[in-house]
């Protein structure tokens, strides 16, 4: 009944503030003032709050008022050990408890927050069995305004050796080791005089939400067998900052450090009011509000429920005090006068005159002067010299702004003739494809910075747009300026082309000389990068048969499912990219040439890499569907063997000995690529698992021999390729057993 009659006094919410503060409430105690919601009888005090002045010391001395049937605010301490009853033999074995009122230092309205006295914890000790310990408890009452502010203060053991628990309860919880410490072995030699370094002493911080911890420390007896002298071992829950080091807290006299300090150390309670939440704003506040202040405002507390009042910004005071008694005004220019280290808080410079305000000061500078007296801009007005030299200053500056103006609509002007050149209103028609404003590019690619790769057409960069979407931004380093109705057809038909195995075009920019083409970034590099660079990636059997047939349905589609007929013209696998998961993306085909379905077009130059263009291309200047075929039959050799192909008539090329195929089946339908020998076998071998993986490369090389053969009539068109490795795909798939 006692602890339940307690608990509905803490709640707050029970017992209103009063109107008033009646002047029979004690103001102070002793040196300490007694601030509201603190107070020391009926009608004076918030629930909770309550604190009682003991006049029997001198001078009074001030505790928080506690019961000694629940142990509420209360610090208990326990101490314990075994002693000698003479000088040789007898010991005695002795164990008390003990009881004591929580006395307080002082209190912070402000800071929501009280200082206590608290006992100090030890472990004394010289020889085995000659040893005494004390535990001490600070116990609050667990639905009370009151924590042990986890901020303000730290755990700290002091000694040789010394380990420092501390156990508590949380609001929520009860019981268990919460923290702790060790000091290093043999350290107090080489421990400095001086805050806590590990070397002497040790500390710990602990988590928020304590209303009970019991602080033991505990020294390693194996050091007591060779002492003679009373060492001894403490530990403390106390306030951060506020203990420094000294090797006499450890040599000194038995329990020094408790002698040192015979009331306690300081630790500090963290208190909130009540068990609701602040209102809301524009929501009346609930009855027994406690920030009675008109210039006070509620914080709600962290890590518990409650909340605290505080006065506004330029107000000071007690806030749960209504009229003369809670915030006022703080007059700040007489706080910067008598307070030199506040004059940075309020800053006025000497060009200023401070002058108070409900709520504030300002700071107007002085008569003939302008400008701001906070921060220190006040000037003289302008002499007629100074008034003669901002003419001519703002002359030249109008003249600067008039030229830089003239400037910009030059250059505004020269960007819409090259838009216009490059086909800009043709292409601001296209829906699918976003034109591009120089200076938007720069912003994307972060000015140019960062490169993906360069070739003999221009230079690629990494861009990202504002959904952190990556592209790759290509800046051509020149262009035929008779082919720009070319351009922009080719553009408007590449930006049609929406496949998952083609690189797609989002969008171009037309302000410049040279167009600037935006695609989307392919993460995984070339498959060129993969099969031949010198950090290349061990490709196994469906993943090869996976590129190959994703990527010819790329070409495929490019050649025959598009509503104008697209060649590629430098198939080869450097452009051939690789997302993330592996899945092949044609890209660069710019170069190709346009030409209506079932039509074939002479090149007036012919463009590609030597390496792996059609002879017959290289020879007659005619790009068809059959060179791209050609071009795709030596990126299919080097899937199969992982080995550079070199085409020409005088060029190696390695071919593995697959399956049943003879020299001379192979020299009938790959006249102008010379074969190599198997030396290079070994590494395919090595992925090779069985019987099917050998099928697989048969198939594969049989459709490369048929895409090189000299005869491009006997080539198999691009559509019949894709179909076939599909099926081939499937097959070997079920083949495979599951994983």
């Amino acid at each position: 009944l006692l602890l339940a009659a307690a608990s509905s006094q803490l709640a707050g919410g029970e017992q209103a503030p009063p109107m008033t503060i009646s002047p029979r409430c004690l103001a102070e105690c002793g040196n300490l003032k007694i601030p509201y919601p603190f107070g020391t009888g009926p009608g004076c005090f918030l629930g909770g709050f309550e604190v009682i002045c003991n006049h029997t010391f001198f001078p009074p001395r001030l505790f928080l008022v506690h019961s000694l049937d629940d142990h509420t605010y209360a610090q208990e301490v326990f101490t314990s050990g075994t002693y000698s009853t003479d000088d040789i033999e007898h010991t005695s074995n002795m164990s008390e408890w003990d009881t004591m009122r929580m006395e307080i230092m002082d209190i912070s309205v402000s800071r929501a927050e009280l200082r206590l006295y608290a006992a100090v914890s030890s472990d004394c000790g010289i020889r085995p069995p000659y040893h005494s310990f004390t535990h001490v408890t600070t116990r609050l009452h667990p639905e009370g305004p009151f924590l042990i502010s986890a901020i303000r203060n730290v755990l700290i053991g002091v000694g040789l050796n010394v380990e420092v628990q501390l156990s508590t309860s949380m609001r929520g919880s009860y019981g268990g080791l919460i923290t702790g410490c060790i000091s290093q072995p043999n350290s107090t030699i080489a421990a400095k005089e001086g805050p806590c370094s590990g070397l002497g002493c040790c500390e710990a911080a602990f988590p928020e939400g304590l209303w009970q911890a019991t602080v033991v420390a505990d020294r390693k007896r194996t050091d007591w067998y060779t002492s003679e002298n009373v060492i001894c071992s403490f530990g403390m829950l106390v306030e951060k900052g506020w203990y420094n080091y000294s090797s006499e807290d450890v040599y000194g006299d038995e329990y020094c450090l408790s002698k040192k300090y015979p009331k306690g150390v300081p630790q500090v309670l963290s208190f909130a009011v009540g068990n609701l939440s602040c209102p809301r704003q524009g929501q009346r506040p609930p009855q027994g509000y406690a920030c009675l202040s008109g210039n006070s405002s509620c914080v709600d507390a962290s890590n518990r429920t409650g909340y605290v009042c505080k006065c506004l910004k330029h107000y000071d005071g007690n806030p749960y005090i209504r009229g003369a008694g809670g915030c006022q005004d703080i007059d700040e220019c007489q706080l910067r006068e008598h307070y030199s280290k506040l004059r940075k808080k309020y800053p006025c410079s000497i060009g200023g005159i401070c002058k108070n305000k409900i709520g504030g000061y300002d700071c107007p500078c002085k008569p003939g002067m302008k400008g701001d007296g906070r921060t220190g801009t006040c000037t003289e007005k302008f002499p007629v010299p100074a008034k003669m030299a901002v003419g001519v200053v703002g002359g030249i500056s109008i003249i600067v702004v008039l030229v830089l103006f003239a400037f910009y609509v030059s250059e505004k002007k020269r960007m819409r003739e090259f838009f216009i050149r490059n086909g800009g209103p043709m292409l601001e028609k296209t829906n699918n494809i976003k034109i591009y404003k120089e200076e938007e590019l720069r912003r994307i690619t972060k000015n140019y910075s960062h490169i993906l790769g360069s070739g003999a057409f221009g230079v690629v960069y990494m861009g990202f747009l504002d959904d952190k979407q990556r592209i790759a931004v290509k800046k051509s380093k020149n262009t035929d300026k008779t082919q720009i109705d070319q351009f922009t057809n080719e553009v408007i038909i590449q930006s049609r082309v929406i496949h998952k195995n083609i690189v797609r075009l989002m969008g171009c920019c037309l302000e410049v000389d040279v167009p600037i083409l935006v695609y989307e970034f392919v993460a995984n590099g070339s498959l060129e990068d993969l099969l031949h660079d010198k950090h290349r990636v061990p490709l196994t059997i469906d993943q090869r048969l996976a590129i190959a047939a994703e990527s010819a349905e790329g070409l495929a589609y490019m050649h025959a499912k598009t509503s104008t007929n697209i060649q590629h013209g430098d198939v080869k696998p450097a452009n051939i990219l690789l997302d993330d998961n592996f899945m092949p993306k044609i890209s660069d085909f710019g170069i190709s040439r346009l030409i209506a379905r079932g039509n074939d077009e002479h090149s007036e130059e012919v463009i590609g890499d030597n390496n792996y263009m059609d002879p017959v291309y290289r020879e007659t200047g005619l790009l068809t569907n059959k060179s791209d075929v050609y071009s795709f039959g030596l990126v299919l050799y080097e899937l199969i063997t992982g080995t550079k192909a070199i085409g020409g008539d005088n060029c190696g090329y390695t071919i593995y000995h697959l399956g049943t195929y003879t020299k001379e089946n192979r020299a009938n339908v790959t006249s102008g690529i010379h074969l190599g020998e198997d030396e290079n076998f070994e590494l395919l071998q090595s992925q090779l698992r069985e019987g099917k993986d050998i099928e697989v490369l048969q198939s594969l090389a049989e459709i490369a021999r048929e895409c090189l053969h000299r005869n491009v009539d006997q080539r198999p068109e691009m559509t019949d390729i894709a179909e076939r490795l599909q099926n081939i795909r499937k097959c070997y798939a079920r083949k495979s057993p599951s994983p």
